[in-house]
C-alpha cells in the first residue's frame, strides 16, 4: 500500500477502542473487513458489526490487521482528517437561478464553491439535484438506508428541468425519485420558484407528482428565487411582488387541503417570504407538520413568534429603563417590531430601536438577515444613536465565528460604531430576554435564515473553509 492511500487519522478519542489498539494520529485506515473505504458512510456502515477487521498503515509504513470484538454499533474512537473522508463533489449544473452565479467578484474563494453532494444532504441537510449521482450512488443510499435525503426538485417536467438546471441529465435524474421511494428512502423536496417558468400550471404538476410519493416524500417547500444586482449576462428572471406572492400562497394552500384530506399531512408549504411580502397572516403552527422545512425558511417566523410569546409570559412588569438597538434584514424587521410592541406593554420604559438594514451589497431585492454584510451595517448605522448595546442576529455570522459575510468582524463593527455589539441567538425567547435584560437564554433558533435553501446552503457551508473543517 502506498502512503497516500487510505484515510489519515488526526485524533484518537481517549478511552476508546482505538486507544487500546495504540493507534496514533498520522496512521492511515486502509480498509474495514477487507473493503476499501470510499467515504464516511462506508466507514460507519462497515464498523457496525460485533467483529471487525481494521487494516491500518502505520507511520512506520507497517501494515497491520486488527481483529476487533466489540458491542454492536460501538464506535472505534477514530477522528479523521476530513470529516467526509473524501473530496466534496462540485455541482455540474448551471441553474438559471443559481445564487453563486450572482455573487460579486473579489470575495473569498470559498464563497464561489458550488456543491451538489448527496452525502452532505445526510450530514448537513443540504439540498441536492441528483444530477451527478451514478447508479452506484443510488445503490449505496439504498444499501445503507441513508435518509432522509433532501432533493432540489424544482419541477417534475423533465424538459423544463433540463432547461432550468441547464443539464441534459436533469430530466432523467427525476426517475431516481421513484427508485428511492420504492426502496423506502425518506425524502424532503424543494422547489425554487421562478416567476413565469415553473409556477402556475407547472407548480401544480410538480406538487401533484411529488404528493404521489407520500409517505416517502415527507415534505415539500416552495421558495421564491433570490435575485441580486449582479445578474449581467444571466438568464432574465422576474422578482415576485405582493400579488404574485399571494397567488402562490393560494395555490399552495389549496393543495394543502387536498393532501391533508387524503394523507393527514399538509405536505407542501410556501416559505415565510411569500407570506411576509404578500402581507398575509402566517399559517398556524399545526400546519407546518412539525417544521420539517424549518431551515428552508418555512415556519421560522411562526416559531419565532411562538417562542417569543412563551417567553413573554414569564417576564414580569418593570419600570426599569434600557436603551438598546437591534439590526436585522428588512424582511423580518416588522416581526421584531411586533414583538417589541408586546414587550413594551410590560416594560414601558424600554427604549429599543429596530434597524432594518438595506442590502446595498447584493441589491435591495435581498432582504434576509443572513446576507447582510458588515459594510452595509456600518454605513447605515454610523452616527446613529444605538443606545448602550447593539444586538446582531447569529445568522449574520459564519457558524461558530464572529465574522460577517464580507469578512468584517464583530470587533470591527463595534469599533466603527462605537457601541458594544452582542451576537444574539435568533430564537424568539432569546430576543425577548435580550430586550428585558434577562440574558440570551440557551436555546438557539435561526430566524428566517433565507429565502431559499439551496443558495443559502451553498453560502453557509462555503463560508467555512473546507480544508477538513466540518461545515
Amino acid at each position: 500500500m502506498k502512503q497516500e492511500e487510505g484515510h489519515i487519522i488526526t485524533q484518537i478519542v481517549p478511552g476508546s477502542i482505538a486507544e487500546e489498539l495504540e493507534l496514533a494520529p498520522g496512521d492511515r485506515v486502509l480498509a474495514v473487513n477487507g473493503e476499501a473505504i470510499e467515504d464516511v458512510f462506508d466507514y460507519h456502515f462497515l464498523i457496525q458489526d460485533e467483529q471487525v477487521t481494521l487494516t491500518v498503515l502505520t507511520q512506520d509504513q507497517e501494515e497491520w490487521d486488527y481483529e476487533i470484538e466489540k458491542a454492536q454499533g460501538e464506535d472505534l474512537g477514530i477522528v479523521f482528517e476530513n470529516s467526509l473522508m473524501d473530496e466534496y463533489r462540485r455541482c455540474t449544473n448551471n441553474c438559471i437561478f443559481c445564487f453563486i452565479d450572482q455573487m460579486p467578484p473579489g470575495m473569498r474563494e470559498t464563497l464561489y464553491f458550488k456543491d451538489d453532494d448527496s452525502r452532505l444532504s445526510f450530514l448537513q441537510g443540504n439540498y441536492v439535484t441528483l444530477t451527478n449521482m451514478k447508479e452506484a450512488d443510488i445503490r449505496r443510499i439504498i444499501r445503507f438506508h441513508l435518509a432522509p435525503i433532501n432533493i432540489s426538485v424544482h419541477t417534475t417536467n423533465p424538459e423544463l428541468r433540463v432547461k432550468m438546471l441547464h443539464n441534459r441529465f436533469a430530466g432523467e435524474a427525476l426517475k431516481n425519485l421513484k427508485v428511492l421511494s420504492d426502496a423506502g428512502i425518506e425524502m424532503n423536496g424543494q422547489i425554487v420558484l421562478c416567476r413565469g417558468i415553473n409556477d402556475g400550471a407547472e407548480l401544480d404538476r410538480t406538487i401533484g407528482d411529488l404528493a404521489d410519493l407520500i409517505p416517502q416524500m415527507q415534505s415539500l417547500s416552495v421558495v421564491p428565487v433570490g435575485l441580486t444586482k449582479f445578474r449581467k449576462g444571466l438568464y432574465p428572471l422576474e422578482p415576485f411582488d405582493g400579488l404574485s406572492c399571494a397567488a402562490v400562497i393560494d395555490q399552495v394552500e389549496a393543495w394543502q387541503k387536498k393532501i391533508y384530506a387524503k394523507h393527514g399531512i399538509h405536505f407542501v408549504q410556501a416559505s415565510d417570504e411569500f407570506y411576509l411580502q404578500a402581507g398575509r397572516q402566517l399559517p398556524e403552527e399545526e400546519r407546518y407538520d412539525g417544521y420539517l422545512q424549518l431551515e428552508n425558511g418555512v415556519g421560522m417566523v411562526r416559531l419565532f413568534l411562538t417562542e417569543a410569546r412563551e417567553a413573554l409570559r414569564e417576564i414580569t412588569e418593570s419600570e426599569e429603563e434600557a436603551h438598546l438597538s437591534f439590526a436585522t434584514g428588512r424582511l423580518v424587521a416588522p416581526v421584531l417590531e411586533q414583538v417589541l410592541a408586546e414587550v413594551k406593554e410590560k416594560r414601558p420604559h424600554l427604549d429599543a430601536k429596530i434597524w432594518p438594514i438595506r442590502n446595498d451589497f447584493f441589491g435591495e431585492l435581498i432582504t434576509v438577515a443572513g446576507l447582510v454584510t458588515g459594510q452595509d451595517l456600518i454605513a447605515q448605522l454610523k452616527g446613529k444613536d444605538l443606545g448602550t448595546r447593539l444586538f446582531l442576529p447569529q445568522t449574520m455570522f459564519r457558524s461558530g465565528e464572529e465574522v460577517l459575510l464580507d469578512d468584517i468582524t464583530r470587533a470591527q463593527v463595534e469599533e466603527a460604531l462605537g457601541v458594544p455589539v452582542t451576537i444574539l441567538p435568533s430564537g424568539g425567547a432569546d430576543y425577548v430576554k435580550a430586550l428585558c435584560g434577562t440574558g440570551s437564554g440557551k436555546r438557539t433558533r435561526l430566524l428566517y435564515q433565507g429565502y431559499e435553501r439551496e443558495p443559502l446552503s451553498e453560502i453557509e457551508k462555503a463560508v467555512k473553509d473546507r480544508n477538513g473543517e466540518e461545515s
